[in-house]
This record gives C-alpha cells, structure tokens and sequence, in this order.
C-alpha cells in the first residue's frame, strides 16, 4: 500500500468510527431529553442518526482529519444537541439522566464493537484482504474511540457531560455557583490542555487522567472479544 493510500486508510478509520459515536452520542442525549419532557431536539430535528445534522466542521471533520493524519490520538465533537433543563419534568435529576444518557450510549457501543470482534475471531475472518483490514481497523478504532469519550465527557469540567451530573448531585448553594463556570468552560478546557502542559511539563489532562480508566476498561473490552472469539 502507498503512503498516499495508508494516509487515506488512516483518515477513514478514524473519522467514520468517531463520527458514529458522536453522533449517536448526541442522539442519545436528546431522546433522553425528548423522554422526559423536553421536545427542544426533536423539534429542531436532531434525534436522526443522519450525520450532516450534527456534523460540527472543525470537531468532526477537519480536526479529526488533522490528528488522524499526523499520527495523533484522534478525538473531537458534534454539534451539541439543544436540551432546555426548565421543560423536564424534574430538571434537577432528569438533567443528570440526559447527561449520562450521551456517555453510556459510548459504553453500548463499545460493547457491541468488542462482541463484533470476537465474533468476527470465530469465524476466522483475518484482514487478509482490503475490505476485511478495514472492517477490522474500524471496529479497533470504534471500540477505543468509545471507551474514550465515556470517559473524557465523564470529567467533570464545564462544558463536559461530567459536570451536568455533578451538578445534579451537588446541593442547590454549591450546584447554582458550579454552572456559572458554564460560560467560562471553552478557556478551562484549553487551560487544562494546552496551557498546563506548558507550565508543567509532563502533565497532561488527557494522559493523566482519561488514559488510564480508559486503558482498564479497553483491556476489558479485549478480555470480553478474546471470549467471544473462543481464544480463553
């Protein structure tokens, strides 16, 4: 294979895995919402799986793109899909039950990735060809991808799924302060990615804190396809 065409499989095994599990990601979200109350998605047309009506340009494609290319671990976004907490029924635990609807869809996924992959070890199918080695790269990449955004949207950092659930559980006093950082969340996010590592060098939000859980729970993925494959 040319590296034109390596570089090309690299970008697609990536890209389409992680389009998917974003996507599915904010459906989930929003079905969530739609189940309790809040018609705000449905309304703007966001509970589809149709990728073009959550594809954010820069998170979904070009950055995606960028990391892929250049060798990098690949993540990124979609559009975020609109929840109103005041048009659930219970707003304060309902808002807790949407936030965590996105991250466990990601831990579904995964789980279905990794059955797909011991499945396709049982049946002895090998990337022996070029359809079988993409087939394979995509469930691999699907399976990590998801593993990793239930974990990163777990951190409980504004505007990350982690930090609607904290502020479900924190009491009113604590929770009403907490959201303010709402607006502040884009620049905590850069902070924590780009400018701690300069200050402090060897810290690294993504490889201190997401890696390691992530890392625990894609060996459990692999133990659970090692089983279903019939290898242990």
């Amino acid at each position: 294979m040319g590296e034109g065409a390596d570089v090309i499989l690299r970008a697609a095994t990536w890209i389409v895995p992680l389009t998917i599990a974003i996507v599915f990601h904010e459906v989930a979200h929003g079905l969530t919402a739609r189940h309790f109350g809040d018609m705000t998605a449905a309304k703007a047309g966001r509970l589809t799986l149709n990728p073009l009506r959550h594809v954010d340009p820069v998170g979904t494609v070009i950055l995606p793109l960028i990391l892929a290319v250049s060798g990098a671990p690949v993540f990124g976004w979609a559009k975020g899909v609109p929840v109103r907490a005041d048009r659930l029924r219970n707003p304060r635990w309902h808002m807790v039950l949407v936030a965590l609807a996105g991250p466990a869809s990601n831990v579904i996924l995964a789980a279905l990735a990794a059955l797909a992959i011991g499945l396709l070890v049982r049946m002895g199918a090998g990337p022996d060809t070029p359809l079988a080695l993409f087939l394979a790269k995509n469930l691999d990449n699907f399976l990590l991808i998801n593993l990793f955004l239930a974990v990163f949207n777990m951190l409980p950092i504004p505007p990350f799924d982690g930090s609607r659930v904290l502020g479900g559980l924190l009491p009113p006093a604590l929770a009403q302060p907490y959201r303010q950082l709402d607006r502040f969340g884009l620049f905590i996010v850069l902070g924590l990615l780009v400018l701690l590592p300069a200050i402090a060098p060897g810290r690294n939000l993504v490889g201190d804190i997401v890696v390691p859980p992530t890392d625990m729970l894609l060996r459990v993925a692999y133990d659970f396809a090692a089983m279903i494959g019939g290898i242990r």
